[in-house]
């Protein structure tokens, strides 16, 4: 056999057994002891409302997707929420964390329907009432 056939022969073997290292079935543990596919949950973006759109709407939202609430010219820590069946959402606190600046918004926990309040602290503004329907996934 030439030097250039099995040069190629072993190019073929060293292509091949590079690739099969790279294929991956989905199904081998990792070191947590869950697939890839169990750890990869798809990220849900957030619906993102203004404030003052809230009043007497009704946000759709899927089990774990966050209604993130634009307060406009008013602080993010301004408002305070109340939810009224926490079993299906929760109402989040904006503010600074660290050196971050987050709106306030609420968070979808379990399929079902709830009514939500968001009061102003700065005063002079109606409290703002809605309902947060939620769906599974």
């Amino acid at each position: 056999m030439n030097t250039r056939a099995l040069l190629g022969a072993a190019a073929a073997v060293a292509l091949a057994l590079s690739l099969s290292a790279c294929a991956s079935s989905g199904s081998t543990p990792t070191e947590s002891g869950s697939t890839p596919s169990e750890e990869m949950t798809p990220v849900i973006a957030p619906v993102t409302m203004d404030a003052d759109d809230l009043q007497g709407a009704t946000v759709d939202l899927v089990v774990g997707q966050v209604l993130n609430i634009n307060t406009g010219d008013l602080a993010e820590d301004s408002y305070t929420g109340t939810v009224a069946d926490t079993a299906v959402a929760e109402f989040v606190q904006g503010g600074e964390k660290g050196s971050a600046t987050f709106n306030p918004g609420v968070k979808a926990l379990a399929a079902g329907t709830t009514e939500v309040e968001l009061v102003n602290e700065q005063g002079g503004i109606q409290p703002l009432q809605f309902t947060v329907d939620v769906t599974e996934r």
